[in-house]
């Protein structure tokens, strides 16, 4: 449970990031086979005006770049919020190992909510998905970011 709680505490550390630039607080960690970060990211849809620029997105972007290899086979993404389907979808592309997520989102997740991306015959990897890891915390920056949200 330690290796969790490490690398979900740098992606709550992204998500806290991204909350400071006014961004949904979201933030993902690549990590690879071996337990390297390979790279970690916050949201940045709004300052980069990009839809695409979800946390996920960017993590595996970079972890890609890294790696040199648009697979990431036997890597590991743990991020704060349960991924919406795009990002569920570029998680199966890239071949996710294992998937770790924090909070549940009930109004766009993609895999235990929604469509549920990995359930689909389409779908060419599925990922081992571990939901709950630091859903607290993340519930918790999510919840306060919002409604500093709706006060302003």
């Amino acid at each position: 449970m330690t290796r969790f709680n490490t690398h979900m505490q740098t992606a709550l550390f992204e998500a806290e990031a991204a909350a400071d630039r006014g961004e949904v607080p979201v933030g993902a960690v690549v990590v690879s086979a071996s337990g390297q970060i390979l790279a970690q990211a916050g949201n940045r849809t709004r300052e980069l005006n990009d839809p695409t620029a979800h946390a996920e997105i960017l993590a595996l972007r970079a972890a890609c770049a890294v790696v040199g290899s648009e697979r990431l086979t036997g890597a590991d993404l743990y991020v704060t919020l349960e991924p919406c389907p795009m990002c569920a979808a570029a998680m199966s592309n890239a071949r996710i190992a294992r998937l770790y997520y924090g909070a549940s989102d009930p109004k766009s997740g993609g895999i235990e909510q929604g469509p549920r991306v990995f359930d689909h015959p389409q779908c060419h990897h599925v990922p081992e998905v571990y939901e709950g890891i630091g859903a607290e915390p993340a519930a918790a920056l999510l919840k306060t970011f919002f409604e500093c949200l709706r006060g302003q």
